[in-house]
């Protein structure tokens, strides 16, 4: 049971907290800090918790009322575990075994895992986009590429051997986005599922 009186009491402490955090005057961090350096029965910290139930019992009841809202929650959900599923591909090389001896190394490892799943993120999402525009520009149906997630590998080598030429020509992304939005494969895909 919610302990109403106490948030009326704190109330304007609760209120100097939020509109701190509002107009960014301090950071959730320091006031978490503050707030677990003060003894467990702190009133304000106590009011905030009840408060707190409040919020996350309106939450919930909007989450079970709300299908879209729950669509939503999914999806996002579903993207960062792409996210972290892509991240791990990345990682595996070497057969999973770890090269690095110190922690710094392991953090370079991390972040270097990090920068490649972003970068293959970025070209995914740059194909989609051009192909989206080209598409719409020729008056093409482009619903099933804007349900296409850009968290995607099957289609990288992510354990070839790469070979970098300076003298090498460009790869001509025009063209490749021109053969990809007239694909049978994309058509046919999009055919089926407009028509289920």
């Amino acid at each position: 049971k919610i302990n109403m009186n106490l948030i009326i009491e704190e109330w304007e402490n609760i209120q100097r907290i939020m509109l701190s955090l509002a107009l960014k005057s301090t950071t959730q961090s320091i006031i978490v800090r503050k707030l677990s350096s003060y003894a467990r029965k702190n009133k304000t910290k106590r009011a905030l918790w009840e408060y707190d139930n409040i919020m996350k019992s309106l939450y919930f009841l909007h989450y079970i009322d709300s299908p879209p809202l729950r669509r939503n929650v999914q999806k996002a959900l579903n993207r960062g575990e792409s996210y972290h599923q892509l991240c791990k591909v990345v990682s595996y090389a070497n057969f999973g075994k770890l090269r690095f001896k110190t922690e710094q190394d392991q953090q370079i490892w991390g972040e270097c895992s990090r920068l490649i799943a972003n970068c293959i993120i970025y070209y995914n999402a740059s194909i989609l986009s051009n192909m989206l525009t080209y598409r719409e520009a020729n008056g093409q149906s482009s619903d099933m590429l804007k349900q296409i997630s850009p968290v995607a590998w099957q289609h990288i080598n992510l354990y070839g051997r790469y070979e970098f030429h300076s003298n090498q020509e460009m790869i001509n992304m025009d063209e490749i986005i021109q053969e990809l939005a007239q694909s049978k494969a994309i058509t046919a895909t999009e055919t089926h599922t407009l028509s289920e």
